[in-house]
């Protein structure tokens, strides 16, 4: 059983770091470094765990849990609004960067008002390709309500977050956490900071079930092996944009254009089959500057298998 932890510290000896994960077998997930500090989320066996935390105290670094690493989760908002997209929605992203996820903050183009908000059909298709989402809805009851329904047809694990508690919308989303309305000011004072824990934890909480269903019929491979694979590809070696591969729990995001690297993406070998074969490789709705790759699970590639005989 793998297990995701994280490294922050110092660049001095991370040599080492990157050594032993390579010699346990692990996979380095994500590697952001600023300066002389560098911070690695990486999975590992379990059985390692203690070796690797030891190496990371012995080099000077600290070792975290990052119980969302691996993800991509969409924070959404009415609109973009000032009115629309305070502070809290900014503080609920960052919150969950801490827990190990790579977040992105949206609002909907008609989001305003509860009798002229809607959500488009291509914005629940961008909302569908992340791991889950986050709608952050406000302080009226009546409103929070109303709006509660554009959300029920997204397709991910979504939380509802708004200032009242709803009532008879536990079917639009996966959870509610109350208790957080717009606000003009960032959430500081230890009652905001555990309501942003809170948050974060009930994310957790819908996504395990997510994972323990991967768990009973697994990936063809892991995403963090195709990441592994392609990380020596020139374009996406050289892409400037942050992050020019995420994870995700079921694939992984690409930041190059479709229409150029389809063919390439393709024809990759992954044991001994093509990328192509064991995986959906598809244009992100947002632009054609974006690929995403969904892998297959072992039964969907069997099945497909058994129905080309």
């Amino acid at each position: 059983m793998f297990e995701v932890m994280m490294y922050d510290g110092g660049v001095y000896r991370s040599e080492e770091l990157f050594e032993m994960i390579e010699d346990v077998g692990g996979v380095v997930l994500q590697k952001n470094r600023s300066s002389q500090m560098l911070t690695v989320i990486m999975s590992v066996p379990g059985e390692d765990k203690e070796a690797i935390s030891k190496l990371c105290n012995d080099i000077g670094g600290v070792v975290k849990e990052v119980p969302l690493a691996g993800t991509e989760i969409a924070v959404v908002g009415p609109t973009l609004g000032r009115h629309h997209m305070p502070h809290p929605i900014c503080d609920i992203a960052e919150e969950l960067r801490r827990y190990g996820s790579i977040t992105v903050v949206m609002g909907m183009a008609r989001g305003r008002g509860k009798a002229t908000a809607q959500m488009s059909r291509t914005e629940r298709e961008i909302v569908d390709e992340y791991d889950a989402a986050i709608f952050v809805m406000g302080n009226f009851k009546s409103c929070v309500e109303t709006k509660a329904e554009l959300i029920r047809d997204v397709h991910v694990p979504t939380v509802l977050v708004s200032g009242p508690k709803p009532e008879g919308v536990d079917d639009c989303c996966e959870a509610i956490v109350s208790g957080v309305g717009r606000k003009a000011s960032r959430m500081r004072t230890p009652p905001e900071r555990a309501k942003l824990e809170e948050i974060a934890d009930t994310l957790e909480a819908v996504l395990r079930d997510k994972k323990r269903s991967l768990e009973e019929d697994p990936l063809f491979v892991h995403p963090a092996e195709v990441k592994t694979i392609l990380e020596n590809y020139e374009p996406i070696n050289m892409c400037l944009r942050p992050a020019p591969m995420v994870l995700h729990l079921d694939g992984l995001r690409i930041k190059i254009p479709y229409s150029e690297h389809r063919e390439y993406l393709e024809n990759v070998m992954v044991y001994g089959r093509r990328l192509g074969d064991v995986a959906d490789i598809f244009p992100s709705k947002i632009d054609d500057s974006s690929i995403i790759v969904r892998i297959k699970t072992r039964s969907q590639v069997e099945d497909e298998d058994k129905a080309r005989q």
